[in-house]
């Protein structure tokens, strides 16, 4: 890795097997609601033996809004799509500034019910998309895992093939490309004072670890190269090329996450749609159960049922009178008082007066 602090000097110093430490936090912006979600993603990469800014080799601050359900990067006019901020110093206390930056396919995770199949997954150091595709599964920390492999300017064999030139995010281009003299690049038989300018160039090859029910990415290894070259397939100065794998406190933490995300899933698309059906058919079996007990009720009050045909459902109603060979129910409720009784008459026989009224008098 560059010694940032050899800039200053004659020559550019590259250490070799130098302590690496990269770092990635995830949190969550506005917009966030049902259908989509903000992740804002600060990644840094720096040198355990140096403090501070004397340390820092790379850093970005990544923001993307995604749909919830595909994971993929969501740009309308409600939603720029995603930015990156500007760099700052670390004893710069101004506001941070955004760039905005247009993302495609997947930040971050992988969608419900991940396929085996390949996605197109965002490089936000080469600000685009490359193909992420499926190459297995593996067990991590007892969970089943799919495998996908991405290529940023590296071959399937780890070589290099078509490498980024690197989009600098300062507003002059101060870091993508960079002309010294050549003692500075340590570049041997030409004049020391002369003007050589090189090119940044990155590539990476990133392997990532996806629960296919929650599409959490729960272990990742990158393999990274950021360099200066005249040739971009002939790196002649370092400024970072490491490998990196998850601590297995993060792997374990993302394996936790993935389980508890597949808990809601399974409540969501198995135990509630089950709850949701056995309430409904209680509730079918109540109404039916009102129906048929209030069936008799409404024959004894004179009152046709609720079928345009007398039937309770309609349609279902006999078609032709009840005769003497009907069925015991049936018969009984033949017998039944075609007219309201009058119950407020006394239980004793009535004194003898007129003759009741007909009901047609009535």
């Amino acid at each position: 890795a560059l010694d940032p602090e050899s800039l200053g000097g004659e020559h550019a110093v590259v250490d070799q097997d130098v302590p690496l430490v990269a770092q990635q936090q995830i949190g969550v912006e506005a917009p966030a609601n049902a259908d989509v979600v903000t992740l804002q993603a600060g990644s840094s990469l720096r040198r355990a033996d140096r403090q501070k800014d004397t340390g820092l080799l790379l850093a970005i601050v990544d923001t993307v809004t995604l749909n919830r359900t595909s994971a993929e990067a969501v740009s309308d006019d409600d939603h720029p799509g995603g930015s990156v901020q500007r760099p700052r110093n670390y004893d710069d206390d101004s506001p941070p500034t955004n760039i905005a930056l247009p993302h495609e396919g997947l930040s971050y995770r992988f969608p419900f019910d991940t396929q085996k199949q390949s996605y197109q997954y965002f490089d936000p150091i080469a600000q685009k998309a490359y193909e992420a595709n499926y190459e297995g599964e593996d067990d991590v920390n007892g969970l089943t895992t799919y495998r996908f492999v991405q290529n940023v300017g590296y071959d399937p064999d780890g070589s290099l093939k078509e490498p980024v030139r690197y989009p600098s995010l300062y507003g002059h281009d101060e870091d993508g490309e960079i002309t010294a003299p050549a003692r500075m690049w340590n570049i041997e038989g030409v004049d020391p004072e002369e003007d050589v300018t090189m090119t940044r160039y990155y590539a990476a090859q990133k392997t990532m670890w996806v629960d296919p029910v929650s599409g959490t990415v729960v272990k990742s290894k990158v393999h990274a190269n950021h360099y200066y070259a005249r040739d971009p397939l002939k790196p002649e100065v370092a400024l970072a090329d490491y490998t990196v794998t998850s601590s297995e406190e993060t792997i374990e933490a993302q394996v936790d996450a993935a389980r508890n995300e597949r808990d809601r899933v399974a409540l969501w698309s198995r135990v509630l749609p089950i709850t949701f059906t056995a309430a409904g058919l209680i509730c079918l079996i109540g109404g039916v159960l009102v129906g048929w007990f209030s069936l008799p009720a409404e024959t004894a009050l004179g009152r046709p049922g609720r079928g345009s045909d007398g039937g309770f459902f309609g349609g279902f109603a006999p078609k032709s009178p009840v005769t003497e060979h009907a069925s015991g129910a049936e018969a009984e409720t033949e017998k039944l008082p075609t007219q309201r009784p009058q119950l407020d008459r006394p239980a004793t026989p009535p004194e003898p007066g007129p003759p009741d009224p007909t009901p047609d008098q009535l």
